[in-house]
């Protein structure tokens, strides 16, 4: 398999015309994200959570780490924007923070109890949303663009299938 193909096993994101019925799609996804990944990495043995998607991406024990990192993020990032007028939100070092021993050494078990009760919680918020709160936004410092709410439940819900693709690459791997 070709390197991007490896890298974007779904292909890039791309929401197109986002419409109340995509977003209750996405809304879905991400509702449902926690327990196809707990199936997708279900007995699992230590050697097997060391795979990699590609050479030189992360093992499986480090994508599941990184989903509740990230999911995180994000959970919180909503809450900025729909409290505050376009906050400038905190980017992460991603790639560092997959080197502690947190992400690379501890069982998966504790991430996939984050993201269960994380996505339970942001499922509930998004379901509660109004229209108008899905405009608003929040500003990346790095990226230096305003992203909306709606653009973003869309990005985190093909964030959620990338990286269980790069699982099932990994498992065959």
């Amino acid at each position: 398999m070709k390197t991007d193909k490896l890298k974007y096993p779904i292909g890039k994101y791309n929401p197109g015309k986002i419409s109340m019925d995509k977003l209750e799609e996405w809304i879905d996804g991400i509702e449902k994200f926690p327990s196809l990944l707990r199936k997708t990495v279900k007995g699992l043995n230590e050697k097997e959570l060391l795979k990699t998607y590609r050479p030189e991406g992360w093992n499986i024990r480090q994508l599941v780490h990184h989903l509740a990192d990230s999911h995180m993020n994000s959970f919180i990032r909503f809450k900025l924007a729909l409290t505050e007028d376009c906050p400038t939100i905190k980017p992460y070092e991603e790639s560092n923070w997959a080197t502690f021993p947190d992400a690379n050494k501890q069982p998966i078990e504790s991430s996939l109890l984050i993201l269960e009760g994380l996505h339970s919680r942001w499922t509930t918020l998004l379901k509660n949303m109004s229209v108008t709160d899905f405009s608003k936004s929040f500003l990346h410092p790095e990226h230096k663009i305003s992203t909306d709410l709606a653009s973003t439940v869309g990005m985190y819900e093909w964030h959620g299938k990338h990286h269980l693709e790069h699982i099932k690459i990994a498992k065959k791997s």
